[in-house]
């Protein structure tokens, strides 16, 4: 039997046999005192391996020091300091002793390994871990966390310095290689490449001449799906060997960089003005003092060719419709069936087409790539209502999709909630840290007295306590009582707009197809034709209990419309 984790373990380059010496080629099982989690990351892909395998060596050692076994390696390539950076690996591995109660220790190489985001977030991770008697152990360190909960602070918050400085200095950096024109790293705009420690873009020797064809066409006014239909029909492939796409030749159109130029990009903000990790679309050309766009090296167009293509583009825009109008901002999906209808024939997303889904793939790369297909919106959104509305009522309390819709639905359902359950698990972190520096102050470094100590303690113990308090409040499960009687389960999806019809779609449903026609204009009812994939056909109830609840259900309206006849 294979362990869970031997592809991660594998990945890393383990060799069977050295597994099989630090004891985790076999599954291990045991009391949680005897076993343990291990947690490994890495910040990039580039930083090398080795050292990896090395920690997991030294942290291997250890437990079998302390006749503890490794249950399961947590591996992930993620930034431990980015707020905004979701860390699954590590949630699996704090829940396998929080959640899951499988094992009592968490293994890690380094504090700065474990997180950088300081004691705001690693003090929350000590309470929890504290109240079910279990730990973190740092092994280059030779901490437990249960007996060293202060200097884990210490060290959390100067990993958390070390990560300012970093991010810091790497912009700093940035800023100096864009103002001298050189290439500053990530993926060069097809066409283009940068050769290693050159700093500059050149011509890539097998992508420009097709790069070169696209600039030429946008010139003489092609539109870009013309141009993606016709580079597919032709078996020309992107640079990953996927077809093109009408959105793709588009961004070439509005990418600085494809003209050789240094892009000028603003980040994106959260409410609270915290990077999120990505940037605004377009960009405009860097100015040097003079005003003179800087160049980065060769482009597959010139400067004065970018200007003419995104004039071209632009007068094809048209105000307050999805052709070019970036003015008005992001549209609310309106569709019922967007994100879970499939094309029956390149299995691709279906999309709204007027009246009508239609796919997208046909629509972006061309009739080269896909046939496509085209339904009526109407008629299939009213099939899947009523199939969603009888396949639900057929499920048991102890479906996993009901628990789904608890997520996918009751959190578009009071969006104010979750938006405030957000800032109280920010302000508690905040709070936390806040907690841990005062420690450090008075202990540590003797900056404050005593009685100054006592009361901000109290104070700043105060304001946890209740914000712990409210997370609880607001993280309590709501009541999916409407969701087992069909009645009100028909209330509920009638009672509800495209948005939260859609959320509660996707919750029990994975995907929807329909069997193409068989001549033009084919009669046979969109039901028969419709093949849909439920999230869950094990926990449901006997169809004769269905049909009596339905019959019920048709009653009571026949009922209320005779009422209000009369």
């Amino acid at each position: 039997m294979e362990r869970a984790d031997y592809p991660a373990l594998h990945a890393l380059g383990f060799t069977d046999d050295e597994l099989k010496t630090l004891g985790l080629w076999e599954p291990v099982t045991g009391t949680p005192e005897e076993l343990a989690e291990m947690y490994v990351r890495r910040s990039k892909k580039k930083d090398t391996l080795s050292s990896l395998r090395e920690h997991v060596r030294r942290m291997c050692a250890h437990a079998a020091n302390e006749g503890k076994r490794i249950r399961h390696v947590w591996f992930e390539q993620k930034s431990a300091s980015k707020s905004y950076v979701r860390r699954e690996e590590f949630e699996r591995a704090t829940a396998a002793i929080t959640k899951s109660r499988l094992s009592r220790t968490l293994y890690v190489f380094k504090i700065s390994r474990l997180s950088r985001r300081g004691m705001g977030q690693v003090g929350l991770l000590l309470d929890t871990l504290d109240e079910l008697q279990s730990r973190i152990y740092s092994v280059s360190e030779h901490l437990d966390s249960s007996k060293a909960r202060m200097l884990f602070a210490i060290l959390s918050e100067q990993a958390r310095d070390q990560a300012a400085d970093i991010a810091t200095f790497t912009k700093v950096g940035i800023d100096g290689n864009k103002s001298e024109g050189r290439w500053t790293g990530g993926v060069a705009p097809f066409g283009l490449y940068s050769p290693r420690g050159s700093g500059k873009l050149e011509h890539h020797p097998t992508e420009y001449p097709t790069a070169r064809r696209i600039a030429v066409y946008l010139l003489n006014r092609f539109t870009p799906a013309w141009i993606a239909n016709k580079l597919n029909s032709e078996n020309e492939k992107t640079r990953h060997g996927k077809k093109w796409m009408a959105s793709g030749i588009i961004s070439l159109a509005h990418s600085v960089t494809w003209a050789g130029l240094v892009a000028n990009r603003e980040k994106m903000l959260d409410e609270q003005g915290r990077d999120v990790g990505k940037y605004h679309r377009g960009g405009t050309p860097l100015l040097d003092a003079e005003g003179h766009p800087i160049s980065c090296g060769k482009g597959v167009i010139s400067f004065a060719e970018h200007v003419k293509i995104n004039k071209i583009l632009s007068e094809r825009a048209r105000p307050g419709t999805s052709i070019g109008d970036r003015t008005r901002g992001k549209r609310e999906t309106i569709t019922l069936l967007t994100g879970t209808f499939r094309c029956p024939h390149c299995k691709g997303p279906m999309v709204n087409g007027g009246p009508n889904y239609r796919c997208y793939t046909r629509q972006m790369e061309g009739e080269s790539s896909c046939t496509g297909i085209s339904t009526d919106r109407k008629r299939i959104d009213a099939a899947v209502e009523w199939a969603w509305v009888s396949h639900i009522s057929m499920l048991t309390l102890e479906s996993p999709t009901l628990h789904a819709i608890a997520q996918e639905w009751l959190s578009y359902q009071d969006p104010e909630k979750e938006a405030r359950k957000r800032q109280v698990t920010a302000a508690l972190e905040s709070a936390v840290g806040r907690e841990m520096k005062l420690r450090k102050d008075h202990f540590v470094l003797n900056r404050i007295t005593e009685a100054d100590y006592e009361y901000l303690w109290h104070e700043l113990n105060k304001q946890i306590e209740s914000l712990k308090e409210e997370l609880a409040e607001l993280s309590k499960t709501a009541d999916l009582t409407p969701l087992l009687h069909p009645e009100h389960l028909m209330t509920l999806w009638n009672g509800e707009s495209s948005n939260g019809r859609r959320a509660l779609l996707k919750a029990a449903v994975k995907t929807i197809t329909i069997t193409p026609p068989k001549h033009r204009g084919d009669r046979t009812p969109i039901a028969k034709r419709m093949r849909i994939e439920w999230k869950d056909t094990e926990n449901l109830i006997s169809e004769d209990v269905i049909d009596a609840a339905f019959e019920r259900v048709e009653r009571n309206r026949q009922q209320r419309a005779a009422e209000q006849t009369a």
